[in-house]
């Protein structure tokens, strides 16, 4: 009788001990996969995010790029106008700037020349994607791009960017296949992302449309399409069947999307052990993954600082170039004071001619260094051309004539390897020495002044000569 009390005795202690482990198993499985689901809903929502605004950013990058071709070209035109209607030489800059078409629009909004003529004719009537540009009618500083667009003649996916030409006479627009920015919106399409994440044996990712109930990505291609309707946006643990297994699952709503983890029951039965282990080793995989995604972040961010630090400074000046320079007056308020200097060397043909280019090129860097030493302190400086430079003066503009002073005095005691003197022309224009209908005008009030100070510097430095060949 005692022994069979023993015998159920300890009969019932294992079973209560099988229990308690069932038990204990069942809830560490559950605590490590809700913890799994949550990080990997963490991941994915990170992933999309990162995925829009990468996006977002590409093709701001891109408008931008496209917008400088597009005034690139209406340079070139305007400095060579006998290409204005010649095709062939339109072409050929086209395969120089990159770029697919390059149209000229009249003030009526009309294509009248560019480098394919079977567009000739077409206007910003002939359909949808040509009236987005009618607003340039109205506004000669507008500038424009399109997002990628089917166009009106053969709806092709281009991107098309616009603007006015120097003297506000048409419009010179370019077109250009975005094959780049095509393929990247390809490639971060949630149905390609989602399927290209790694997960667990018997653990799937769905991306659901919350409207229309549709699975837009999934770690399985072949589910993208299938409607999931059996799932509700929950913080817990559901358990639901899914392909007619038992599966658990946890869910978050994020914008236009449902995103969820699914794990099969069967693969939660492996032991205590072996499910913290996975756990520790997908959370140093996922950390090592969250690193590298940061380090490509931060990458990104100086590639994007250096190309905007490049795309607006001189190689060999170091000061801004001409496209800064064409971005800030566009920003110059007449209202406010400001000073305009309009700076050219003296003497730069003669010192290449006679004294090779690294002597000009010396006294180009000559006067940059000596404009920033002081200038630098009051305003921006730019090379527009090769030995034509321009300051901008936004603060002391009242103090001009001494930083003028100082210049001069910088100007004078230099001296180079190549060359023992500098010398440089320019005029002076404040905004509030008179009343201007645009900065344009006052650019080239200092130009006219620039070139009678090289005018007069020529005249005496001639008649210095002629007085040293009498004597």
């Amino acid at each position: 009788m005692r022994k069979r009390k023993i015998l159920i005795l300890s009969i019932t202690i294992v079973a209560v001990a099988l229990i308690l482990e069932t038990c204990i198993l069942k809830y560490v499985n559950d605590k490590n996969a809700q913890t799994t689901s949550n990080v990997l809903l963490d991941r994915v929502i990170a992933v999309i995010d990162k995925n829009e605004s990468s996006e977002s950013e590409f093709v701001k990058s891109l408008k931008d790029d496209y917008i400088v071709r597009a005034k690139a070209i209406s340079y070139i035109v305007d400095a060579k106008p006998e290409v204005e209607y010649d095709v062939d030489e339109l072409q050929k800059i086209a395969g120089l700037m990159s770029v697919d078409e390059i149209h000229f629009i009249d003030d009526t909004g009309t294509i009248y020349s560019g480098s394919l003529p079977k567009y000739f004719g077409y206007s910003f009537d002939s359909g949808e994607q040509m009236a987005f540009f009618k607003q340039m009618l109205n506004n000669y500083d507008l500038t424009l791009c399109q997002d990628v667009t089917p166009n009106t003649a053969e709806a092709k996916e281009m991107m098309y960017a616009i603007t006015w030409n120097e003297s506000k006479t048409h419009m010179v627009q370019v077109g250009i296949t975005p094959k780049r920015l095509l393929k990247e919106l390809k490639q971060n399409q949630i149905s390609n992302v989602i399927a290209d994440m790694p997960v667990y044996k018997g653990m799937e990712i769905f991306v659901v449309n919350t409207t229309t109930k549709k699975i837009e990505g999934a770690t399985n291609r072949t589910k993208i399409g299938n409607t999931l309707t059996n799932v509700n946006a929950s913080s817990k643990m559901q358990r639901i069947v899914l392909d007619h297994k038992k599966c658990k699952c946890i869910s978050r709503k994020h914008g236009n999307y449902l995103v969820a983890v699914t794990m099969e029951e069967s693969v939660n039965s492996s032991s205590n052990i072996v499910a913290i282990l996975i756990v520790g080793i997908y959370l140093t995989l996922a950390s090592c993954l969250l690193v590298l995604m940061l380090s490509r972040v931060l990458k990104e961010k100086y590639e994007k600082e250096k190309y905007m630090y490049t795309s607006n400074t001189d190689e060999l000046t170091k000061c801004f170039n001409r496209r800064a320079y064409d971005s800030d007056m566009q920003k110059l308020d007449l209202n406010t004071k400001w000073a305009y200097i309009s700076l050219d060397l003296n003497g730069l043909k003669k010192a290449n001619d006679t004294l090779g280019h690294s002597a000009g090129d010396e006294l180009i860097c000559a006067a940059a260094n000596c404009m920033k030493f002081a200038f630098a302190s009051y305003g921006k400086i730019y090379r527009i051309g090769g030995d034509e430079f321009v300051v901008l003066i936004q603060e002391s503009v009242s103090n001009i004539d001494s930083i003028l002073q100082v210049f001069d005095a910088t100007i004078s005691d230099w001296h180079g390897k190549y060359s023992n003197s500098i010398s440089v022309s320019y005029g002076v224009v404040k905004s509030s020495e008179q009343s201007f209908d645009s900065v344009y005008e006052i650019s080239k009030l200092a130009d006219e002044r620039m070139y009678k100070s090289k005018s007069e510097y020529y005249n005496i430095s001639d008649n210095d000569r002629r007085r040293s060949h009498n004597e």
